[in-house]
């Protein structure tokens, strides 16, 4: 495998377990706080960074099935830690995430987790 694909990849898993410690956390204790924006920010960093290694090791289009998923998961799951950025920063102290961002975070996180699947699928069938 492409060494630059391969730290995609690597880096990708990271994402996955950032994003998972932070939406977990954040719908368990429906409350934003540092600990769940640390988690979050940085699987968007590590998600942004496995997007680009993908992008640069693959043979393929950018502009394929998977990565239209991933794009637009990657675009929701940053909408996300926007959202709750915006939500902390208003009290600079742990705040109640009401029902509709728990929701969006929760369908965000699931909507990336599809994209997640759809490329260890093609990682294991290529």
């Amino acid at each position: 495998m492409n060494p630059v694909l391969l730290a995609g990849v690597i880096i990708v898993n990271l994402a996955l377990i950032s994003y998972s410690i932070a939406i977990l956390t954040e719908q368990i204790k429906q409350t934003v706080d540092r600990f769940v924006l640390f988690f979050l920010t940085t699987g968007v960093l590590l998600d942004i960074t496995a997007t680009a290694c993908m992008i640069i090791g693959s043979a393929n289009s950018f502009a394929t099935l998977h990565g239209i998923i991933g794009y637009s998961a990657l675009a929701v799951m940053l909408a996300d830690a926007v959202l709750l950025w915006k939500l902390w920063w208003k009290e600079k102290k742990p705040a109640f995430v009401n029902r509709k961002l728990n929701l969006y975070s929760r369908y965000a996180y699931a909507w990336w987790v599809i994209a997640y699947i759809t490329g260890a699928v093609i990682v294991a069938l290529g």
